[in-house]
């Protein structure tokens, strides 16, 4: 048994059975994966129908809504050396499954394969911090689950993917995704309550970095997500969402026995703190910047912030398309739209975002709309290279741009 495909689902009949029948058909013999469903007590009939088309999809029916945490609930029964974690709505493409395999051979200190996922509309969805997994296609070493654990049952969905993936890092295992290695994500509506998301994004989140991050980090980055989560739930107008997660949030820190401290070093690998200031440090030295524009108001601004401290770089903006507005501040910048930060003066653009596709978009956007040079730290795995070859770029664009 190779594969073990785990998938939990809450009243969604007609997508999941469509999703159990591309998998049957996934690329591999029969014999070499099976398919685990965790039914979260829907009341749409999911459970009956799974039975009646699905005879060799093993199906535990629960009697309670567990979330997506209730993947956990089938680990046990998983026979696969590989898990692969699945949403009802999300399914692999044939050859990447044998991919994925031969990745986890390569590397025996691969713990999770993470999956590129692409959207209905040809976008992709992946984590804010690039050693988190997606909830919605990831394949496991099934060894590094049964040693950290599954998903914390507490979450019931949101942040959950954070957890795990900060255990597998500190228990020396990698989180890494693939280019080659993709899945299509429906994103069916059904089931999906906006205002849970944000309530649950806040308490989870709070109550994740209370629980794992080093000491000297957890309020500062608290305190900044709590500031933008915020500013994305008055943007959606849900404000009474995001203080009932406050509230839930300190009250499970306050009450809580679980804390568990990862390293200083898989701290860095997640949020990237000391990488950023060598590379911006870098970035300052050969092009002699002194003042900068943020670029996106992302999950990990804080790191870039320090870093700019650091350098003595004056920032005089965060320029976020979606949370732009004159009376946002984050520690003093004003957080303005794209159109209000192209009038302004800086030496150069700073992506402050380490998600790989936000970055992407963000960089792009950019460049598409603005002569100056817009600076990704981690477009390239060498910043020298990429730097010369912007500022290179930059300058033939700029010329291109007097003559025309």
């Amino acid at each position: 048994m190779l594969i073990t495909f785990l998938i939990s689902t809450y009243n969604r009949r007609e997508v999941l059975l469509q999703t159990l029948r591309r998998l049957s058909d996934c690329g591999l013999e029969r014999e070499q994966f099976e398919i685990i469903v965790v039914d979260n007590a829907s009341l749409d009939g999911t459970a009956d129908a799974v039975v009646q088309e699905f005879l060799a999809v093993r199906l535990i029916a629960l009697k309670h809504n567990r979330g997506p945490c209730a993947k956990n609930v089938g680990l046990p029964h998983a026979r696969g050396e590989f898990v692969i974690f699945l949403d009802d709505d999300s399914f692999s493409e044939h050859n990447s499954l044998q991919r994925m395999i031969a990745h986890f051979r390569r590397d025996e200190r691969l713990g999770a394969a993470v999956f590129t996922v692409t959207l209905p509309d040809g976008t992709r969805e992946c984590s804010a911090y690039p050693s988190v997994f997606i909830g919605c296609g990831t394949g496991f070493r099934r060894a590094a689950l049964e040693q950290v654990g599954g998903l914390p049952e507490d979450f019931f969905m949101q942040a959950e993917e954070y957890d795990l993936s900060l255990r597998l890092m500190d228990a020396g295992w990698d989180v890494r995704s693939f280019s080659d290695l993709h899945v299509t994500h429906l994103k069916t509506p059904a089931s999906r309550f906006s205002k849970r998301v944000t309530r649950l994004d806040v308490r989870n989140n709070l109550v994740l970095a209370s629980r794992h991050f080093p000491q000297e980090w957890v309020r500062p980055f608290a305190l900044d997500w709590m500031k933008r989560y915020y500013f994305i739930a008055a943007a959606k107008g849900h404000r009474t969402a995001y203080f009932a997660g406050l509230a839930q949030g300190l009250a499970r820190v306050i009450a809580s026995t679980k804390r568990k401290a990862i390293a200083a070093e898989t701290f860095e690998r997640f949020a990237r703190i000391d990488e950023i200031e060598r590379r911006l440090r870098q970035a300052q030295r050969q092009l002699h910047l002194r003042s900068v524009l943020f670029i996106d108001f992302g999950k990990n601004i804080l790191p870039f912030w320090l870093a700019a401290q650091a350098c003595e770089l004056n920032v005089i903006a965060i320029a976020d398309r979606t949370l732009g507005n004159a009376k946002r501040r984050y520690r003093g910048i004003p957080i303005v739209s794209d159109s209000v930060a192209r009038e302004l003066e800086f030496d150069a653009a700073i992506v402050s975002n380490i998600s790989p596709v936000h970055a992407h978009n963000a960089r792009e956007r950019w460049r598409a709309i603005d002569n100056r040079l817009v600076i990704d730290l981690f477009e390239s795995e060498s910043p020298e290279a990429f730097i010369s070859a912007r500022r290179a770029v930059s300058g033939s664009r700029r010329t291109a741009a007097r003559s025309a």
